[in-house]
């Protein structure tokens, strides 16, 4: 470890000479978590980085980010989210509530009045998981819209005429649906199409510059490449239309562009504490049963001490992120294989830095 970088643990934590030992033993502990997965150095890496008081205190790069160039990974390059591009949409919706624009307690009907079962399903459903509407990714025909451009009513269509699979708030079932149902309310309600809301409201006000919504086009610089694996050999990434995801999985970011996230969750910087907080609670169904999820996060325990969660994958790409409130522990990890899953790797970090350096400051 660097001398600036033990002078930044002493000045932000108190961190003694001894714990400067520790600090050090931390990070090769923490190598060695994430070499034991991302072990080829000649392959698809990926980025990690964890922050403790919302300033990084590890931030490492491996493998390549594009193999045909022969190009290394470095701590800034951009990946695709996937799934994490939820949190994004869920605090958008809070957005709209804190400005009075919507309630989450409203129907879809209300914004969307031909949505079969409507007057039954709220935004809360939506966010939360439990409104029963079928999964278009579990769809088969999905295959044949994959690589099209679709407008979010096209998509509606795809898929509302499907049998529900619950009556809503019956039980909670991850669903992407039901995220892509709220990036077209947040149109409908904003007058601004998703990515735009996204970009001006919460990339350009947090100055997450190296954000934006997911392109295949675009040039973007320090972007890593996606890839899979094939009978043992890597492949480029299958292609998709990124309209497809949407609001449920279509954005990109870079590891210290989300810590920004992260960190401007904490100083409410989008929203109110009390309306911030409804995103980072458990909720019960019908019958007074609680899960473990709340907008956009799971909720769960580590150690005995509440952690959100929430990973990501697409085609090529894949990501987890763990945040310990108690402790304003952050730890985010990106994949660009999907062949290397960063979610336990960042889990077990998590872990690591929870239980010897916090019990060792």
């Amino acid at each position: 470890m660097s001398k600036i970088r033990y002078l930044l643990l002493f000045i932000f934590f108190g961190v003694s000479p001894f714990n400067n030992v520790i600090a050090q033993e931390i990070d090769q502990e923490i190598d060695h978590i994430i070499q034991a997965v991302f072990n080829d150095d000649k392959g698809p890496g990926g980025v990690f980085l964890v922050a403790k008081n919302g300033r990084p205190i590890y931030q490492k790069s491996f493998g390549k980010a594009n193999i045909e160039l022969d190009v290394d990974m470095a701590n800034d390059f951009v990946f695709q989210i996937g799934s994490m591009t939820k949190q994004f949409t869920a605090i958008a919706i809070l957005m709209l509530e804190d400005q009075g624009k919507l309630n989450t307690h409203d129907t879809i009907s209300k914004y969307i009045p031909d949505y079969p079962n409507g007057n039954n399903i709220t935004i809360h459903h939506l966010l939360t998981h439990t409104s029963g509407i079928k999964d278009f990714t579990s769809m088969k025909s999905i295959r044949d819209i994959a690589q099209k451009e679709m407008t979010p009513k096209m998509m509606l269509d795809f898929f509302k005429d499907e049998v529900v699979d619950f009556v809503p708030g019956e039980k909670f079932d991850y669903n992407n649906s039901g995220y892509l149902i709220l990036g077209y309310i947040i149109e409908l309600v904003s007058g601004e199409s998703y990515e735009d809301f996204i970009q001006k409201h919460m990339f350009d006000k947090i100055g997450m510059t190296q954000s934006m919504y997911n392109t295949d086009r675009q040039i973007i610089k320090k972007r890593a490449y996606g890839y899979q694996k094939k009978q043992n050999e890597y492949v480029n990434k299958t292609v998709i239309n990124y309209s497809v995801p949407y609001a449920s999985g279509a954005l990109m970011s870079t590891v210290s562009d989300m810590l920004k996230w992260q960190n401007a969750l904490n100083q409410n910087v989008l929203l109110r504490k009390e309306i911030a907080q409804k995103a980072f609670q458990k909720y019960t169904l019908n019958n007074g049963e609680s899960f473990t999820y709340g907008h956009g996060w799971h909720i769960r325990e580590m150690n005995g001490t509440t952690s959100r969660e929430h990973g990501g994958s697409i085609f090529g790409y894949k990501s987890m992120g763990v945040y310990i409130p108690s402790e304003d522990i952050y730890v985010i990890g990106f994949s660009n294989c999907d062949c290397h899953s960063p979610t336990q790797v960042t889990l077990d970090i998590a872990k690591l830095v929870l239980e010897k350096y916090i019990t060792k400051e």
